[in-house]
């Protein structure tokens, strides 16, 4: 009972937050969202050339630091990666463009929903089948192989990055690059952003928070704990987006959202079965690469390129809705989805072994 009441703490305070950062500037509903901040980093860092969505966010550095020192603090704090990195990459890269059909990361469609964005709740339905479909697969044994003990240093590199990133953002931004308008000129004071992060970061760490964990163990368990969380999340943040005015319901004219149905289902079916696989959502990848978890920060780095694909290639929907590229994007990353799927599970390993002795 007492891990429950911190885990429901935690998603009263993430709520929370994420309605104050859209208070300071943050874009409506968006409080929090890993993969649009992601894909910004991408855009300020110049690796996609979409003006809109550019701005080196602080909220990232914040979790990843947050998460680290929290985990560093509790001696919990472990080097390890070498559990098919570049299996991963790829994941990374299709949960982004899975989320950017969608736009927004599981944490996201939830604050959408707090927002009465009824299109997320069609996300929402689409996420538990991408979640179902990965649970097959992990009953099937599916299973990216064990990982291993790595340097200390090696663990310390991301959060490094992440500490580099925020020098960069403070002394150098001219070395970036800024959207003037759109999503990505529209923030919250960096040094709030940071500690909203951090503080989110380090509570994140501390009670497992993960959306995609909560719908697998609700499923496969009949667990709560971590469901309870994001439960909480859209509690808290519907009666903070109430009391601002911010709160809206319906399909139509939502912010930073399209009402296209279809692809709103199929960009999280995608992004729930990928992440999955990838053993956390995006928002479990940052908190996992804090903790010093480097199969995780390969995860993170192939999102970071999934968006500048997403981008330089017109993948990402926008407002408007999805677009032709992006609808074929997602039905080739189904394909490549399953065949790792396929690929990595006992399925597979017993077939290959009934061949051998056959032959």
């Amino acid at each position: 009972m007492k891990e429950k009441k911190g885990i429901i703490l935690t998603g009263a305070v993430v709520g929370i937050i994420a309605v104050l950062l859209v208070k300071f500037g943050n874009p409506q509903n968006m409080g929090f969202c890993i993969a649009c901040f992601i894909r910004d980093i991408s855009g300020a860092l110049g690796f996609h050339r979409a003006a809109v969505v550019q701005y080196l966010r602080p909220e990232v550095m914040g979790l990843v630091l947050g998460a680290f020192l929290m985990a560093y603090g509790n001696k919990e704090f472990n080097s390890k990666g070498g559990s098919s990195p570049f299996t991963r990459f790829i994941l990374g890269i299709i949960v982004m463009i899975g989320a950017l059909i969608f736009l927004g990361c599981p944490l996201r469609m939830v604050l959408r929903i707090a927002g009465g964005d009824l299109n997320a709740i069609v996300g929402l339905v689409g996420f538990v089948l991408g979640i179902g479909l990965g649970i097959v697969f992990l009953n099937k044994g599916f299973n990216l192989k064990r990982s291993y003990r790595l340097s200390m240093a090696e663990g310390f590199a991301f959060p490094i990055v992440n500490v580099l990133l925020i020098i960069l953002l403070l002394t150098a931004p001219t070395l970036l690059f800024f959207s003037e308008k759109g999503p990505g000129s529209m923030s919250a004071p960096i040094l709030l952003s940071l500690a909203a992060g951090l503080i989110v970061g380090s509570l994140a760490q501390r009670t497992r928070l993960c959306m995609v964990g909560g719908i697998r163990d609700l499923i496969l368990f009949k667990d709560t704990y971590l469901i309870s969380g994001f439960i909480t999340i859209i509690l808290f943040a519907l009666i903070g987006n109430i009391a601002l005015g911010y709160f809206k319901l319906g399909f139509a004219s939502q912010p930073v959202a399209h009402g296209d149905a279809l692809w709103n289902f199929l960009g999280m079916v995608l992004c729930g079965w990928g992440s999955v696989l990838l053993g956390g959502c995006p928002l479990r990848q940052l908190i996992l690469a804090g903790e010093g978890n480097t199969d995780s920060a390969i995860a993170v780095i192939g999102m970071l390129v999934g968006a500048a694909i997403a981008h330089n290639f017109k993948l990402a929907s926008s407002p408007k809705g999805p677009t032709p590229q992006g609808q074929i994007a997602v039905i080739i990353c189904f394909v490549i989805l399953g065949l790792i799927a396929y690929l990595n599970s006992e399925m597979a390993t017993h077939k290959k072994k009934g061949d051998v002795s056959i032959g």
